[in-house]
C-alpha cells in the first residue's frame, strides 16, 4: 500500500465521519472560535499540550472523544497510546479519570477502528465496526452503570419467583461479569434446564436496573423467535406485571403455524426507526432471527449459508442500536459461512454480548471469550432437574461389516430421479462398505431386525409402566424415492402393529405437511408415539415425554450428539419419567466415540470456495501452491464421478476428455505454459462444465436377499464410561470392597448388622446413586447376569462382598425375617395383624423406625405410633431393633 495518511484521512476516515449514519460535521481547528458552540463537530488538528490530535469530537460543547489516525498500511491498535497522550494534554473538559481528560479514545487506519473508554481502569481497548455518532457518544457519556451496579447488589435475584438456584446463579454470574467490565460472556447450561427463562429473568433485571435500555435477542429459527416472544410475554415480574406490559417487546411477523396452539400473545413488529435512529427514550426488547439481522446489515446478497428472511431489507443501522445482545443456541453455525455471519452481526454492534448454549464449541468461545457460568447435564441430573439415561447397544452385522451380494441374488434397482424400481438378479457379486448402507443400498431385513430388537424394550416398558414410550428415531436421510426415513416409518408400522397414526415422519422434506404442527402433536397428544426424523428435531424442540431415542444414523459432531441426547433429558412429571433410553445401532461406537469428548472439541465444516475463485487466486498468485493443490483435488472429484457423456463434453477442451491425465499434468503445465494453461482454466464455459458436467444416472439398490444378524445388549453408564452388565457388576464389587470404612451402611451390612436402620439405608442409596450405582440399575444388572429380578439392595451389597451369599428379593428377605421373628416370639392376634402391616412396609423399605409409624399410611390408618406402642407394649423398640438387625444379617 502506498496510500498516504492524508489520503487515508480524506477518502476513508472523513467519509466515514460524514456518512449519513454518523453525521459528524468536520471543521479545522483554526476555524473554531468558541468550543461551547460545537454541537456535533469533529475538529481536525485540535491543539493539545503534547501536539495536535487528528480529530477531537465535540457534542453539545463537550469534548468527548479523540481520534488518532494513521495511513491504511499501518496497524491501528497500538496507536491508541498516542490518543492517550493527547487526552492527558487537553485543557480541563468534562472530567478527569486517572489523568485522562477525554473519556472516549479511538485509533484508526481508515479500516480498523479501536476504541477505549478510559473512565474505568478495568476497561480494555476493543475493535469497533464504526465510530459512534454524536448522539451515541453523548448517550454513552450519560449512561450511569454505577447506579445499575448498586441496584444489582441491593436487589437479590431470588426475588424472581420460580427461579431455580442454578438459574439464579447464572443471572448473578452475568451481573458480576458486567460489574467487572466484561463486554462478552458465555452461559453454558444443559439442554432442558430453562436457558430461555434464565435469560428472560436477566433481561428484566438489566432493564429494571437501568443497565440496558435496548436489548436484542437473536435466534436462528423463526419458530424459536416465536417461542422466545411467548416466554417474554408470559414472564411475571416481582412487581406482579407481565414483562411485555412493563416494557415494549417486538419481533417480526410470524405465520400461524409457527405459533404455539392457543398462543395468546400478539407479536408487535419493531418500527424501523428503532433500528436506524436509536434514542435514549427507547426501552425495548427485540427478538430477531440472525438471518433477518444479517439482511438488515449486509443486504440480501450477503452469503451467510442461511436461507435468508425475504421480508427483510438492508437498513442503515448505527453500532449503538443495542446495549445488550443475547445470542440463543449460539453453538449453532456448523459451517464457516454460518459462523462468519454470526460473527459479523455480533461484532458490528457496540454492545454487551451474552451467548447462551448447552454445547459450547471452539468457535462459540471465540465469539464470546469468557465462559462465566456453566451448569452441566451431569450436575442437573444429580440435582434432580434432568433425567439420566440408559444405553442399549444394537449390533448389526451389515452396519459394521457392510453388505456382500452374491451372484444370482435378487435386488431392486431404484431410479433415484423417478423412483421406479426394477427387480433383477445380479450377474456378478457386489460389495458395499458399512458407510454405503442407506447411501447406495438398503437392506430391509436389517431395518426390520433392528426395530424388532428395540420392540423387546418397548414391550418391557409397556408392561412395567402401563404405557408405550414416546420414541424419537434419527434416520440417515429423507431423500426422494430412496428415503431411509420412509423405510423406517413403514417398518415401524409393520413391527409394532399399532396402526397408521402410531408412527409419523417429521422432517424438512416438502412432502411433510405442516411439520411444526406435527411437532406440537407429538408433544401434546397421545399419538404419534413414534416419530422418525433426520435433523429437524435435533435441537430447539421441547418434548419432555420422550423416553427412547434411537440412533439409526451416524453422528460425528459432539455438539449434535449432545443436542440429540437433550431431547430425552427433560423431566416429565405427568408420566413420572425417571430416565430415558438411547439405542446405539452402530455396535455402541457412537457411545464410545463421544465418551471422552471435551466441551470444546468440535470442527467446523470448511467454507466451500468455488472453482472459479480458486482459479482466480492461482492467477493472482495468492498462495499459489496451496490453491493449485486445492484445484487438483477438485479435479480428482470430477474424475471420480465422470461417465462417458462427461468425457465427450470435456474432450472439447482437454485431450480425450481424460480428466485424470489433465489433473496429473496440471502442475507441470502451469510451470511450463502458465498463460496458456490459465487461458483454459479461466474459460467460463470450461468452468461451467467443471461444475455442471453430466453425471451418470445413480442407482440405489434394495438388497432383498441380504440377511442381517442383529444383537442387542444393555449398557450401564458409570460416569463417562459405558459398561456391559458383567463389567458393571464387577465395578460394583470393587466399589463395595474398597469402601466399607468410608460408607457406614456397607460397613454395617458386612460386619455389624445391629446398626442397620432407615437412616443408614437412605444414606446407602444416596451414596450409591452419586457413585453411578442406582438401585434400579443394580437390580437390572443382577437380572441380566444372575437371572434374579428385583434383587434387594442388601443382597446386592452382601453378594458383591461374598459370592456365596444368596441373592434375595425384598419380599423373600422380609418373609424370612418375619418367619424368624415368629419362631422366637409368641404374638397375640392383634400383634400378628400389626406384624402384617410391618411386613407390607418392609417389602418397600427394608428398614423401619418409630417415625415411620407417624408418617406411613399403612400405619397411620390403623392408629399410628401411639396404637402400635400400646399393642406391643414395652417390647416395641426391641422388636423394631430385632427386625432391622435380622434384615441386615
Amino acid at each position: 500500500m502506498t496510500e498516504s495518511e492524508a489520503r487515508t484521512r480524506k477518502e476513508r476516515i472523513d467519509a466515514r465521519l460524514r456518512s449519513s449514519v454518523l453525521g459528524w460535521t468536520l471543521i479545522r481547528s483554526d476555524e473554531v472560535r468558541d468550543c461551547s458552540s460545537l454541537t456535533r463537530h469533529a475538529v481536525e488538528e485540535y491543539p493539545t499540550e503534547t501536539g495536535p490530535a487528528d480529530y477531537a469530537l465535540f457534542v453539545d460543547g463537550k469534548l468527548l472523544g479523540i481520534i488518532e489516525a494513521k495511513k491504511v498500511s499501518l496497524g491501528a491498535e497500538n496507536v491508541l497510546e498516542q490518543a492517550k497522550r493527547y487526552a492527558r494534554g487537553v485543557p480541563d473538559t468534562v472530567g478527569e479519570w486517572r489523568g485522562y481528560r477525554v473519556p472516549f479514545l479511538y485509533s484508526t487506519n481508515g479500516e480498523s477502528i479501536y476504541h477505549l473508554d478510559v473512565r474505568r481502569k478495568e476497561n480494555a481497548s476493543r475493535l469497533l465496526a464504526d465510530f459512534h455518532s454524536p448522539r451515541a457518544l453523548l448517550e454513552k457519556y450519560r449512561k450511569d452503570t454505577e447506579t445499575a451496579e448498586r441496584w444489582f447488589a441491593q436487589r437479590p435475584v431470588a426475588e424472581i419467583s420460580r427461579l431455580r438456584p442454578y438459574q439464579a446463579a447464572a443471572v448473578e454470574a452475568i451481573e458480576k461479569a458486567l460489574c467487572a467490565g466484561k463486554k462478552s460472556m458465555l452461559i453454558a447450561m444443559a439442554t432442558g434446564t430453562g436457558k430461555t427463562f434464565t435469560l428472560v429473568s436477566s433481561i428484566y433485571r438489566l432493564l429494571k436496573s437501568g443497565y440496558a435500555r435496548r436489548i436484542l435477542f437473536l435466534v436462528d429459527r423463526r419458530a424459536l423467535a416465536a417461542q422466545t416472544v411467548s416466554a417474554l410475554s408470559a414472564f411475571q415480574t416481582p412487581e406482579g406485571l407481565k414483562l411485555d406490559r412493563d416494557y415494549e417487546v417486538y419481533s417480526q411477523r410470524f405465520r400461524r403455524e409457527e405459533l404455539e396452539d392457543g398462543s395468546s400473545f400478539d407479536p408487535k413488529v419493531l418500527p424501523e426507526e428503532y433500528l436506524t435512529n436509536p434514542r435514549e427514550a427507547h426501552t425495548f426488547i427485540y427478538v430477531s432471527t440472525i438471518q433477518r439481522m444479517a439482511v438488515n446489515l449486509l443486504g440480501k446478497d450477503a452469503d451467510g449459508g442461511f436461507e435468508y428472511d425475504t421480508e427483510a431489507d438492508r437498513l442503515d443501522i448505527p453500532i449503538n442500536a443495542f446495549d445488550v445482545i443475547i445470542a440463543d443456541e449460539c453453538h449453532r453455525g456448523y459451517s464457516a459461512k454460518e459462523t462468519g455471519c454470526w460473527k459479523y452481526v455480533l461484532d458490528y454492534f457496540d454492545a454487551v454480548k451474552i451467548g447462551l448454549t448447552a454445547t459450547p464449541a471452539a468457535h462459540t468461545l471465540g465469539l464470546f471469550k469468557n465462559k462465566v457460568y456453566s451448569y452441566s447435564t451431569e450436575q442437573a441430573v444429580l440435582d434432580g432437574y434432568l433425567v439420566d439415561y440408559d444405553a442399549v447397544k444394537i449390533t448389526s452385522d451389515i452396519h459394521i461389516n457392510g453388505a456382500f451380494l452374491k451372484e444370482g441374488e435378487m435386488v431392486g434397482e431404484v431410479d433415484v430421479e423417478t423412483g421406479s424400481e426394477q427387480l433383477d438378479s445380479l450377474e456378478d457379486e457386489r460389495e458395499f462398505s458399512a458407510a454405503e448402507i442407506e447411501q447406495k443400498i438398503t437392506a430391509p431385513d436389517s431395518t426390520r431386525k433392528i426395530l424388532t430388537a428395540i420392540k423387546k424394550y418397548t414391550d418391557r416398558h409397556e408392561a412395567e409402566h402401563k404405557r408405550f414410550p414416546k420414541m424419537l428415531i434419527f434416520a440417515v436421510n429423507d431423500l426422494p424415492h430412496v428415503s431411509h426415513a420412509d423405510e423406517v416409518v413403514r417398518t415401524c408400522k409393520e413391527v409394532f402393529g399399532k396402526g397408521d397414526d402410531f408412527v409419523m415422519k417429521i422432517t424438512g422434506s416438502p412432502t411433510v405437511d405442516r411439520p411444526l404442527q406435527k411437532i406440537r402433536q407429538f408433544r401434546n397428544r397421545p399419538e404419534p408415539k413414534i416419530v422418525v426424523t433426520v435433523d429437524m428435531l435435533t435441537t430447539g424442540v421441547d418434548i419432555p415425554a420422550i423416553e427412547m431415542i434411537v440412533f439409526m444414523r451416524m453422528v460425528k459432531s459432539r455438539i449434535l450428539w449432545v443436542q440429540m441426547l437433550g431431547r430425552g433429558t427433560r423431566l416429565c412429571r405427568e408420566i413420572n419419567k425417571e430416565k430415558f433410553t438411547i439405542f446405539d445401532c452402530f455396535d455402541g461406537s457412537l457411545i464410545e466415540y463421544f465418551r471422552n469428548a471435551t466441551d470444546f472439541d468440535v470442527t467446523l465444516q470448511k467454507e466451500t470456495v468455488s472453482l472459479a475463485e480458486i482459479i482466480e487466486r492461482i492467477y493472482d498468485n495468492r498462495d499459489r501452491e496451496y490453491n493449485v493443490n486445492r484445484l487438483i483435488k477438485r479435479l480428482r472429484r470430477v474424475q471420480n464421478t465422470m461417465g462417458a457423456e462427461a468425457r465427450e463434453a470435456f474432450a472439447r477442451y482437454i485431450p480425450d476428455g481424460d480428466m485424470k491425465a489433465y489433473a496429473d499434468g496440471l502442475k507441470e503445465n502451469l510451470q511450463n505454459d502458465f498463460p496458456g494453461t490459465m487461458e483454459l482454466l479461466r474459460n467460463k464455459e470450461f468452468q461451467d462444465l467443471l461444475e455442471n458436467y453430466p453425471r451418470p444416472k445413480k442407482v440405489f439398490f434394495k438388497g432383498y436377499d441380504i440377511v442381517d444378524t442383529v444383537d442387542d445388549e444393555v449398557m450401564f453408564r458409570v460416569g463417562d464410561d459405558y459398561q456391559k452388565p458383567q463389567d458393571y457388576l464387577r465395578l460394583f464389587e470393587e466399589f463395595v470392597r474398597k469402601n466399607p470404612e468410608q460408607i457406614e451402611a456397607i460397613e454395617v451390612l458386612l460386619s455389624r448388622p445391629s446398626g442397620w436402620n432407615a437412616d443408614v439405608l437412605d444414606d446407602l442409596r444416596d451414596k450409591l446413586r452419586k457413585s453411578h450405582f442406582s438401585e434400579k440399575d443394580l437390580q437390572r444388572g443382577h437380572e441380566l447376569v444372575y437371572k434374579k429380578p428385583l434383587a434387594d439392595i442388601i443382597s446386592m451389597v452382601k453378594h458383591a462382598s461374598d459370592y456365596h451369599v444368596p441373592i434375595l428379593t425384598a419380599r423373600e428377605r422380609v418373609e424370612k425375617t418375619v418367619a424368624l421373628l415368629a419362631e422366637k416370639h409368641t404374638f397375640t392376634e392383634e400383634q400378628k395383624n400389626w406384624l402384617a402391616y410391618i411386613r407390607e412396609h418392609l417389602i418397600e423399605n427394608l428398614a423401619i423406625s418409630p417415625e415411620d409409624f407417624e408418617t406411613m399410611p399403612v400405619f397411620e390408618r390403623h392408629g399410628g405410633l401411639t396404637r402400635a406402642k400400646r399393642i406391643f407394649g414395652e417390647a416395641f423398640d426391641a422388636i423394631l431393633k430385632e427386625i432391622n438387625e435380622s434384615l441386615a444379617a
